[in-house]
């Protein structure tokens, strides 16, 4: 069996929350990656593993190590993250430090989703086109911007992923 060109990677983060009517809250039921695959006509060759579905606030460095360790243990040498906003740069710092023969790019959305008016589907599609066209490394990408590991962090007071100079 011939493996996916690409993989992308789940963490959860806004991306895949869902709202409980019930409970007036944000929670995770499952991942939207595979519907928005399919709303975008995608036609790649993606396996999508699910590892965690958390708030990027509520990751800790042994999830990073499980990150890093799921993107140094797949056979694709494409991975896409999907990522909680709030500290993604740290994650992104965590897998570039690991030095992968692998291009990786992580992503996420300010908006989750399933509210219909999310960045999420186009950060989704952003991510797999320079996943495929940037050389080996870590990058983050964002709004249509795409962001070294080492040099990017989320402005807290814009709510945009900007380049430290």
């Amino acid at each position: 069996m011939q493996s996916a060109a690409l993989r992308i990677l789940v963490t959860g983060g806004t991306f895949d929350k869902n709202y409980d009517e019930l409970e007036g809250r944000l929670l995770f039921r499952e991942t939207q990656v595979p519907e928005m695959l399919r709303l975008g006509r995608s036609r790649l060759g993606i396996t999508v593993e699910t590892l965690m579905l958390i708030d990027s606030l509520e990751m800790t460095d042994l999830h990073r190590a499980r990150i890093v360790e799921a993107c140094r243990n797949a056979p694709e040498q494409r991975i896409v993250i999907t990522h909680g906003t709030d500290t993604m740069e740290h994650t992104a710092r965590a897998v570039g430090a690991a030095k992968l023969s692998k291009t990786v790019v992580l992503t996420g959305a300010m908006v989750p989703y399933t509210f219909g008016s999310s960045d999420g589907l186009f950060n989704l599609g952003s991510a797999l086109a320079f996943v495929q066209t940037l050389p080996f490394g870590t990058y983050v990408a964002m709004n249509g911007r795409c962001f070294d590991w080492d040099s990017v962090f989320k402005n807290r007071g814009t709510g945009v992923f900007e380049e430290r100079v």
